[in-house]
């Protein structure tokens, strides 16, 4: 048995996925590769006969896939997550290509938990869903002729992963313990309530002002004890505003 590896860390994220045959083929790309773990968010259906066959011997990775209602719940206790998007979207932010990206999500990975996120083959991912990632990510294809299917996406990105992994690139210099996922949604729940008390924001009339709030702080890539002074200060405001 084979001792627990930085590949050990990256999660794959499927998102509401259509047909099972992609979960299958998702599993095989990803042991191909040397990833293991495998999280589906409401699956149309699975487990699958069809997921089954088309993983090729990679049972072991969808049996111990998780399934999950939420990409919330998917991106519990991540440090990072990377969201896979066919297009550029108003409000997201800054967008890398997916090698570029594979370094970065790698450096994190020396941290803990990372996510890959892929959305349904048709629709993609919502702007909701993508929001709850730090970075969007595209895969360099032919602009005349884009279609790639959510296996071959997974294979490139799992792929890229592995040979990030295999440069042993160090975490960014002066990197603190990353924020994880729980940690920057407590702090934007904090925030927005806060808002809300203190008449600032409007949840009847958003102007998508938590969205441009995410972008915001997403640029910076929060760090844990950044979040705790950010929510030391809200509560210190808080008191006031009482």
């Amino acid at each position: 048995m084979k001792g627990p590896t930085v590949l050990d860390r990256v999660r794959v994220v499927l998102t509401r996925t259509s047909h099972p045959g992609n979960i299958g083929g998702a599993a095989r790309a990803m042991k191909t590769m040397g990833l293991s773990q495998l999280v589906l968010v409401s699956p149309h259906a699975f487990p699958s006969e069809v997921a089954t066959a088309r993983a090729s011997g990679a049972t072991d990775v969808l049996e111990n896939a998780r399934v999950v209602e939420t990409l919330e719940e998917a991106l519990e206790g991540t440090v990072f997550a990377a969201a896979m998007t066919a297009r550029r979207r108003e409000l997201s932010l800054p967008m890398q290509w997916s090698r570029e990206a594979a370094v970065e999500v790698g450096q994190y990975a020396q941290h803990g938990d990372v996510a890959l996120v892929f959305g349904n083959e048709t629709s993609g991912l919502s702007n909701e869903e993508l929001a709850l990632c730090h970075l969007p990510v595209m895969i360099p294809t032919n602009p005349e002729y884009s279609s790639l299917n959510l296996a071959s996406a997974v294979q490139i990105l799992c792929y890229e992963m592995r040979m990030a992994l295999s440069s042993r690139g160090e975490a960014p210099d002066g990197l603190g313990q990353p924020a994880s996922f729980d940690d920057v949604e407590g702090f934007y729940g904090h925030l927005e309530a806060a808002m809300v008390r203190s008449g600032f924001h409007d949840p009847a009339n958003p102007r998508k002002l938590m969205t441009r709030i995410r972008r915001l702080f997403g640029r910076v890539r929060l760090e844990r004890e950044e979040v705790g002074i950010l929510r030391g200060i809200l509560s210190a405001l808080d008191k006031k505003v009482d």
